[in-house]
């Protein structure tokens, strides 16, 4: 355990009032109420900044960002119409941000493009003890630390209530908040209204919904929880994460044996790796060949509904599209079959299958998929390391951590490219896993 200092701790209000109100929470938004915590990192700066100016730089930004992004400067309430539901009370309560040091280099950290248990220290002046029974109307839906480290490098780490931005919305959070620090004005300024993706009256489910499962007593991330320690947190063995390396080459031959075997057009590489990613670990996971497997991945819907959503939309608009099939499927069938469901399962996803599935949330007060199914997270398509803040390029971002169920894909190492596949399995099915996933 290294030794952190605390230099600085406050709460960031808006820099000015802003006016009242409450958000609507959309259903895709309220099977998100759980922390995500991730870390960008950054080279020591070139400029002769200290970190006394870096931070301040750092707190001036994000007072202007709260008057456009009120939202996160609220609280998590219950609905004034429903009180079964959240919703953003625009309160003005503010943010928790942190300055610390540390003596340690960051190369002492190891690799830092992908989850590591040691980068966890990162939001340790973020996560309280006794966190988990800190009532939701208290607690911030959003937290920063910046962590300057001996060799002078630096590191932003947020921990924040995925209900209020997907992945996108992060994206032109952390433009703007680049831009701020430069002294530069608002790339794109956000439109936090998700009344476009409110349920229809009356609902109309017009598809099958494999893609979600209605919620449990024990699981429920749709209705209000009391405490924070009760939303999403699962009984489920957590196993070291491990990390995949698909080089160019590997993702090459990939490609290149899908479209031999196939009349397969069009396909990209997240076509094909998440296929082979879904047939390996239904196989190293050692699913019955009789069992349906479903993996689950998150396609953008904000020009897929009608009318299409607002430029600057901030909020969840990321729907699971979904790829099915027994694994003996998986096992004995070409590639190419498996590539076209990942295809079909974002296809389907049009302005009515959509809003089908938003109705479905409101009949059923479900949640994503559950049964024999994981989520694929393309985190390498958000395009993070496109942003430059006063004290330097971001250089890479990472998630802090990796959640039973889930399999995010990472750039791969700066001196390598390709992919990083990362994933929580026991040892001995991740052997096996990498076998599948390497063989061509």
């Amino acid at each position: 355990m290294s030794k952190f200092e605390l230099v600085e701790k406050v709460v960031i209000v808006p820099e000015k009032p802003t006016p009242y109100k409450r958000i609507f929470l959309s259903n895709i938004d309220l099977t998100l109420v759980v922390y995500q915590d991730s870390a960008s990192f950054f080279d020591p700066p070139s400029c002769e900044m200290s970190f006394y100016e870096i931070y301040s730089k750092l707190f001036s930004a994000l007072s202007k960002m709260l008057v456009h992004y009120g939202f996160m400067a609220g609280r998590l309430v219950p609905s004034s119409e429903d009180n079964l539901r959240f919703e953003i009370d625009c309160n003005d309560a503010g943010i928790v941000v942190a300055a610390a040091r540390t003596d340690r280099k960051l190369s002492e950290f190891g690799v830092i493009s992908a989850p590591n248990p040691e980068l966890r220290e990162l939001i340790v002046f973020l996560v309280d003890e006794g966190e988990e029974e800190t009532e939701l109307k208290d607690k911030p839906l959003a937290s920063l630390q910046l962590t300057q480290f001996g060799c002078g490098s630096l590191a932003l780490a947020s921990h924040y209530n995925h209900c209020i931005l997907d992945g996108l919305a992060v994206r032109d959070f952390e433009a703007n908040l680049a831009a701020l620090t430069c002294g530069d004005d608002f790339i794109i300024i956000p439109n936090p209204n998700r009344i476009p993706l409110r349920s229809r009256i009356p609902p109309k489910i017009s598809h099958p919904h494999y893609e979600y499962s209605k919620s449990t007593d024990i699981v429920n991330l749709f209705t209000v929880r009391g405490t924070s320690g009760t939303n999403a947190r699962h009984s489920m063995t957590e196993n070291q994460v491990h990390v995949l390396h698909l080089s160019m080459q590997n993702i090459a031959s990939l490609k290149k044996k899908a479209l031999k075997d196939s009349n397969l057009k069009n396909s990209t590489t997240f076509h094909v790796v998440a296929a082979k990613i879904w047939k390996a670990r239904s196989i190293a996971t050692k699913m019955p060949e009789d069992k349906v497997s479903t993996m689950l991945f998150p396609v953008d819907a904000r020009k897929r509904v009608v009318p299409e959503l607002p430029d600057g939309f901030a909020g969840n608009a990321l729907v699971p599209g979904y790829a099915r099939a027994t694994v003996r499927e998986l096992m004995e069938l070409e590639d190419a079959y498996h590539i076209r469901k990942v295809q079909e399962g974002i296809e389907r996803l049009n302005d009515e299958y959509i809003k089908s599935g938003i109705d479905w949330l409101e009949v059923n007060k479900g949640v994503p998929c559950r049964e024999d199914s994981f989520s694929l997270v393309a985190w390498w398509r958000l395009g993070l390391e496109e942003q430059h803040f006063a004290w330097g390029r971001l250089k890479c971002a990472t998630p802090l951590a990796v959640k039973p169920g889930l399999v995010i894909l990472l750039p791969g190492p700066q001196d390598q490219g390709g992919l990083s596949i990362c994933l929580d399995l026991p040892d001995d099915q991740m052997q096996e896993f990498s076998r599948i996933m390497l063989e061509v």
